[in-house]
This record gives structure tokens, C-alpha cells and sequence, in this order.
């Protein structure tokens, strides 16, 4: 594993230990960020499954100004560290937590952000509450995008709350599907 591209761009990223967490190749990575990007002019960025915390990492090393990392997984967050100092990154924050307590956190600081990225465990899968969740205490910024990551037997409804799905793109096991919230001209277009 490694950064892509950027201003961190072919500095390598240690995995998580152990069998739990799985890594996003950089395939994938790459792919997520054409599709978002590929490079963006500040914001920042929520890994609320951080893992390794690559695509936190990735989004700062393409312009990103800050990130907040979440896992629950002691692991996960020392990883998480060791790829930030690797990185020398210091534009982040990093939380042991689990995804609802720590959007309720988020909302309290009434936060929001250009990018959010969904990897839960595929066993566990939430992501619909999750993103109605993002949508009702509105932490998406216009123009910005919701990335789930989920087993690719699992179909995503085409609108989540206030977000409509953008793109959809299967990768082996794994689906990558995109939520975008539209800005307020376009909606009133569409009127």
C-alpha cells in the first residue's frame, strides 16, 4: 500500500495488522479518486472506518486540508498514527470510535465536509442509516461526495436522503458507490 498521488504521492502505508480490516488496493484508490477528484482545493475529509486510514491520507496528500480519522479498532488507530508520522501528516485528527457516536460528535462541532468515506466491515453493514444520518443533520457539503465501499452483492438505493448516487463501479468483492449532494442552484433548476 501506498500514496498514490499528490504532494505524498509513492510514500508507503503500513496495513493493519491482522485479518479484520481490509486494506483498499490502489486500484481502487485510484479509481475512488478519478471519480472524486482527482485533486481538490481544501475542505475536509471524514474516514469514519479509517483502517489503515489510506484514503483519509490520500484525500490530504490531493489537496484535502484536513482530516478526521474514526476507527474502533486499537490496532486501527495505531496504524493510523504510524502513517500519519510516515506521512509526516499533521492536518489530522485521529478517534477511537464507533461511526454513530462519533457522528454525534461531529454534528455537536457542526462540522461538514467536502468528502466522507464509508469502508464499515461487510458483515455489519449500516451505510443506508449512516449516510440518513449525514443527510438529517446536513454534515455533506454542496458538491460533495459520500464514498461507501461495501461486498458487491449489496445494491444501494439510487437516492439516500438528500443524496442521489453519481456512480457506481464494481471492483471483484467489492462495490465502490458514490452519493452526491446536489448544490442549491441545481435544485432550484430542477424546479
Amino acid at each position: 500500500m501506498r500514496v498514490v498521488s499528490g504532494k505524498y504521492k509513492g510514500r508507503p502505508l503500513k496495513a493493519v495488522p491482522g485479518v479484520t480490516t481490509r486494506p483498499t488496493t490502489d486500484k481502487v484508490k485510484e479509481a475512488i479518486f478519478n471519480m472524486v477528484g482527482p485533486f481538490f482545493d481544501g475542505g475536509w475529509a471524514l474516514d469514519l472506518f479509517a483502517g489503515s486510514g489510506g484514503l483519509g491520507i490520500e484525500s490530504i496528500s490531493r489537496g484535502i486540508d484536513r482530516c478526521i480519522f474514526v476507527d474502533r479498532e486499537p490496532k486501527a488507530i495505531q496504524t493510523i498514527h504510524k502513517n500519519l508520522e510516515l506521512c509526516k501528516i499533521d492536518q489530522s485528527e485521529v478517534y477511537r470510535n464507533d461511526a454513530e457516536r462519533a457522528l454525534k460528535a461531529v454534528i455537536k462541532r457542526e462540522l461538514s465536509f467536502q468528502l466522507i468515506f464509508l469502508d464499515p466491515p461487510y458483515k455489519k453493514q449500516k451505510l443506508k442509516a449512516l449516510i440518513n444520518t449525514i443527510s438529517d443533520h446536513d454534515l455533506l457539503q454542496e458538491n460533495g461526495y459520500i464514498v461507501t465501499e461495501h461486498d458487491s452483492t449489496i445494491e444501494l438505493d439510487q437516492e439516500i436522503g438528500k443524496y442521489k448516487m453519481v456512480k457506481h463501479e464494481t471492483y471483484g468483492m467489492s462495490s465502490i458507490t458514490i452519493f452526491g449532494r446536489e448544490s442549491e442552484a441545481e435544485v432550484e433548476e430542477e424546479r
